[in-house]
């Protein structure tokens, strides 16, 4: 176990990876907070140090930026333009300044035109006025009701969908309503399966005259945060599709079910490559939807469920691999598929349902056809089911689906995917916990120098070491990733910029493959924003991207590089890892200095830093006995401070080999009485060669207990450590003794801790009484004195005692 303890404030800094940035911004609002597709707005983003704001990541296409005018040092006004065709729903940008980039944050973009609450507007009698289709931008503030009316002829569609915690700036959870002119409520949605906690309603006027909307807090507990957008217009708005996916690059049928003007049926040809936040919009003569359905992208083709499909006997066929798609209709309702694999025939089976924003819960069940389950699942990943299985006969199997409470419905659909075990990759960065401020996931590099990052490979069915590897990066600047042991899911992969390169950023791609070119593994990356959390810090909203953003920025007055030792950190042994510091003239701060990944098996002392105008730092780290014995690439991080804030910069890739020890040693047990001296054998068992002599130091000896010490060379084969204690010495057993070793090499010490040793002190015997004096008699020769003193246990020299005092008898 490692005898060093990382500190809180190198963990905040680089907490799993993440980056406090080189003087970078922080992005804490976007406001409006999104805008209608095809027009062009004023938005304010505001945080900190954003005045020298250069340019804005767009993740998404369709949103350009016209100009950026500073407002002061904490904000700035950015002019966007939206393009006609830009797509509907959330978009993820970041700010790149001249010293950073910022947190992710996000824009929704709408079809309708926006509105802004007016207050006061929440007396039912006197509601706001608004367009019919428009989005209504708002607040809804503590035991606030926000009512807006609208103006709908008989037989129209209403659809009213709030956007809320989607929108990424609190743990809002919002209730709206469409009432008629009377107060009664004709449709409400809390906490819809389709917009997560947000909801969403449709229904069809039954009178010419005025609807009331109501926006609230679903417990009347808002706040300011409780920002929303509501779309309300007669635009269709599905809660289903069916099916719910589709293979890639293929022609799908989709049926529109659940929008109260009646169901539709759309063809469109999938995507021909994978988008994990792929979805459709429904659109017809009143408008389009806010936001997509979403449609899972596969590789497998689709199979409908045919009713009757109630039980095994009327079980819907297909062929596996294949995706089954289907409803739970009613209340009760169950659905089976059948199949017939071959003896031996391994597949991973997924039901799909809140993962396609279904209200479905579903549990899923496999069993040999007109028998009982052999499989079943609830909640395998989130509420949805998974298992494996393995045909243990070729005959036909049947997979059957119930919702857990036995719910039903016209929406309550699902996707069971049924495919081969194949192998699969996903690259990722650790969740960027923006209310935590952990740190951004986006490495900004200082002209000149370098910035590191933490890169997982997450293998799935396989083995093996992976090569990572990154490309699209901005000009001037390179990556260097060093490959993920076979044992490892993380590597330190460093950005360097040229001095001259330009102060500009992009997008990168993070690809990994396995080493052994007969594994054929499909990559893919994620990196996690996570912008709303709830109790407990658990993670309530967060947003994927699959690029990684980075950035050349200004220089830094200070650049670190580690001194790579020339020697290895053995198993059991310790290092100090010598940091130094390149200092720009003026530039004399102190500069805190850590390991934001160590080897498996290896610890750092958090805690260290190059004092104010010095230029080194050494590092404690030590390996434990399983510490996996290889050469690794290290990197340091250096964090220092200026007027505009906080600088992080990288040392170079370092190599650190950890080896096996050059020796053991065997301890034997001593005991000895307060205020003696007793001598602790020690045997040697060389395991590598070294030149010269090592010297070794007996640790953790009790208060007011000494001994030498000792000097060994690669011949020696035992020591002996010849103990003195004192009168005091604390009595006891004290079993925590080992040997540092150093054995010098290259000019450098390889430090062993060898261990463990134990010495036992006791206290002395009480002195016995006088006896009367004896008749003289003639001694008896003495005995031989033996060979070579052994230390006595304490049994034996009580032994020893009363036989002396039998007159040795």
């Amino acid at each position: 176990m490692s005898r060093y303890v990382y500190s809180l404030a190198a963990f905040l800094a680089f907490a799993a990876g993440g980056l406090a940035q080189a003087a970078g911004p922080a992005l804490s609002a976007v406001r409006p907070l999104g805008g209608q597709r095809g027009t062009e707005l004023d938005v304010v983003l505001s945080g900190a140090r954003l005045g020298d704001a250069r340019e804005i990541f767009y993740y998404q296409p369709g949103i350009a930026t016209v100009s950026i005018t500073k407002i002061d040092d904490n904000s700035v006004k950015a002019r966007i333009k939206i393009a006609p065709d830009c797509a509907l729903g959330l978009h993820d940008l970041r700010v790149r300044t001249a010293t950073g980039v910022s947190e992710l944050r996000t824009f929704s973009v709408g079809a309708l035109k926006d509105v802004n609450e007016i207050e006061p507007n929440n007396d039912f009698a006197k509601p706001q006025p608004v367009p019919f289709n428009a989005t209504v931008n708002g607040v809804a503030d503590n035991e606030d009701v926000d009512y807006f009316v609208v103006e709908v002829k008989k037989g129209e569609r209403i659809s009213v969908e709030v956007e809320g915690l989607r929108l990424g700036v609190s743990e809002f959870d919002p209730y709206i309503a469409i009432l008629n002119a009377k107060r009664f409520e004709i449709a409400a949605s809390d906490d819809a399966a389709l917009a997560w906690r947000d909801g969403l309603a449709s229904v069809i006027a039954p009178e010419d005259g005025k609807y009331i909307i109501q926006v609230r807090e679903s417990s009347y507990s808002g706040n300011g945060a409780c920002l929303y957008r509501a779309h309300i217009g007669s635009f269709p708005r599905s809660t289903a599709i069916l099916p719910a996916g589709g293979r890639m690059g293929e022609a799908v049928k989709v049926r529109w079910i659940g929008d109260p003007a009646g169901e539709a049926v759309t063809t469109f040809t999938a995507p021909k490559t994978f988008d994990r936040d792929f979805g459709i919009l429904r659109q017809d003569a009143k408008g389009v939807s806010p936001y997509p359905n979403v449609f899972r992208l596969s590789d497998v083709g689709n199979v409908l469920e045919q009713e009757p499909n109630d039980d095994h006997a009327h079980a819907t066929p297909f062929t596996a691999p294949m995706a089954l798609n289907g409803v739970i209709e009613k209340p009760g309702d169950v659905d089976h598929f059948v199949f017939k694999p071959t003896k031996g025939e391994v597949y991973d089976i997924h039901c799909y349902a809140r993962r396609i924003r279904s209200p479905l819960d579903p549990v899923m069940y496999l069993g040999k056809k007109g028998g009982g389950a052999m499989l079943g699942a609830d909640d395998s990943i989130g509420p949805d089911s998974y298992f494996r299985f393995q045909a243990p006969e070729t005959a036909e199997y049947v997979i059957w689906l119930i919702d857990q409470l036995g719910k039903g419905g016209p929406d309550y659909t699902y996707r069971i995917e049924v495919t081969r075990v194949v192998p699969t990759l996903t690259m990722t960065t650790n969740a960027e916990q923006i209310p935590l401020g952990t740190g951004v996931m986006a490495p900004a590099v200082p002209r000149g120098n370098r910035q590191a990052i933490l890169v997982y490979g997450n293998r799935a069915e396989f083995g093996g070491e992976l090569a990572v590897a990154v490309s699209g990066l901005p000009a001037g600047v390179t990556a260097t990733a060093p490959n993920i042991a076979a044992s490892q899911v993380v590597v330190p992969v460093l950005f360097e910029a040229k001095p001259d390169a330009p102060l500009a950023g992009g997008f990168a791609n993070v690809d990994g493959k396995p080493v052994d070119e007969k594994i054929k593994a499909p990559s893919t990356f994620q990196s996690e924003s996570v912008l709303v959390l709830g109790q407990n810090n658990v993670n309530v909203w967060s947003r994927k991207v699959d690029k990684l953003a980075v950035a050349v920025t200004e220089e830094c007055p200070y650049s670190i590089e580690i001194v790579e030792p020339k020697v290895p950190l053995v198993r059991g042994g310790s290092m100090g890892l010598k940091v130094r510091a390149n200092r720009k003239p003026g530039f004399k701060a102190a500069i805190s200095v850590y390991l934001p990944w160590n080897p498996p098996g290896v610890g750092s002392a958090g805690g260290i830093a190059i004092p104010e105008g010095q230029s080194e730092a050494v590092i404690p780290m030590n390996a434990d006995g399983g510490a996996e014995l290889r050469t690794w690439k290290i990197v340091v991080n250096g964090a220092s401070g200026v007027a505009s804030g906080p600088i992080m910069v990288s040392s170079q890739l370092a190599s650190l080999t950890i080896a096996a020890p050059y020796l053991g040693l065997s301890f034997q047990a001593a005991s000895v009485d307060q205020g003696k001296e007793v001598d602790m054998a020690v045997k040697v068992a060389k395991a590598v060669d070294w030149a010269g002599e090592a010297q070794v130091t007996l640790i953790g000896l009790p208060n007011k207990v000494t001994t030498d010490v000792k000097k060994i060379t690669k011949d020696a084969t035992d020591l002996i450590f010849h103990i003195k204690t004192d009168k005091v010495s604390p009595a006891g057993n004290h079993a925590s003794l080992f040997c540092q070793v150093v054995i010098t090499q290259n000019g450098e010490p390889i430090v062993h801790n060898i261990g463990t040793g134990a010495l036992r002190i006791d206290v002395p015997l009480p002195p016995k009484p006088q006896a009367a004096a004896a008749p003289v008699a003639q001694a008896a020769p003495k005995p031989a004195a033996p060979a070579a003193a052994k230390p006595l246990s304490r049994l034996e020299k009580l032994r020893l005692e009363a036989k002396q005092a039998a007159g040795g008898k």
